[in-house]
């Protein structure tokens, strides 16, 4: 690992080429932080994609990917005088150590808990009008109603235990189940979003990430799914040509490789 005064001296050079791209290279110039925020969501999926596939090496990569845009930001927003690097670096080491005054100062904690619920209470105090205000409006439906659940359970908004959010899902499961056989599609979409809402409940209170466990899901599907493919193929078949038994032979074949 690194000394503390060569990790220094990495990040010191990557701001000098920063300003070296962005002073001589003809793309870096052009870039704007309107034109660089989808790839910057792009870059943080990737990295995303490297630590589900628990893999060190994509994560160092995907990280200086991520820190190359963390850098690019900070340069354009020195040249409209804004802020710099330091500002930024600056600025989130005074909010942690305000929303940590159980280290920095003389609040007593007992548990992790008591950490949370102190951290909402504190940006209420910073002037907040809602826990809900830093749910950024823009993320993904299943990721948003995981974060809206943690706010409000950091202020005691929240089930005691979780035998209470499984009746709770089952019940939504009914009344999607009675919106399905009334056909009223309006309805049916109302009530399994509130299925959805409820589940992911539970995974909380099971400690499960949601978002974790959905893509670790997807990523075995296109795995046993592409293993099919690849059987049909050696057996000079299209998947349109076989019979649903067929493919099920492979399929059920898959999870001995792919679980």
């Amino acid at each position: 690992m690194n000394s503390r005064e060569e990790q220094l001296k990495g990040i010191d050079r990557l701001l000098t080429i920063m300003n070296e791209l962005r002073e001589q290279c003809p793309w870096d110039r052009k870039q704007t932080m309107q034109s660089l925020r989808h790839l910057t969501i792009e870059e943080v999926y990737e990295l995303g994609d490297a630590i589900l596939d628990n893999d060190p090496e994509e994560v160092k990569k995907e990280l200086g990917d991520v820190l190359l845009h963390i850098v690019f930001y900070a340069k354009i927003g020195s040249e409209t005088e804004d802020f710099d690097i330091g500002d930024v670096a600056n600025t989130i080491c005074e909010k942690l150590i305000a929303r940590h005054p159980h280290i920095y100062s003389d609040v007593k904690v007992d548990n992790e808990e008591d950490v949370k619920k102190n951290w909402e209470n504190l940006k209420l105090k910073e002037g907040k009008k809602s826990v809900l205000e830093g749910v950024p409006r823009s993320l993904p439906a299943l990721v948003k109603a995981s974060r809206i659940q943690d706010k409000v359970a950091g202020v005691g908004f929240d089930w005691e235990e979780p035998s209470q959010v499984w009746e709770k899902l089952q019940e939504e499961l009914g009344e999607f189940q009675e919106e399905v056989k009334k056909g009223d599609t309006d309805q049916m979409e109302a009530e399994f979003g509130d299925v959805l809402f409820s589940i992911i409940n539970y995974a909380r209170f099971l400690n499960i990430n949601p978002e974790n466990a959905l893509e670790r899901t997807n990523k075995k599907f296109i795995k046993r799914f592409q293993y099919l493919e690849e059987q049909a193929t050696a057996s000079r078949k299209s998947l349109k040509d076989m019979s649903l038994s067929e493919m099920d032979v492979h399929w059920e074949k898959s999870k001995d490789f792919f679980k």
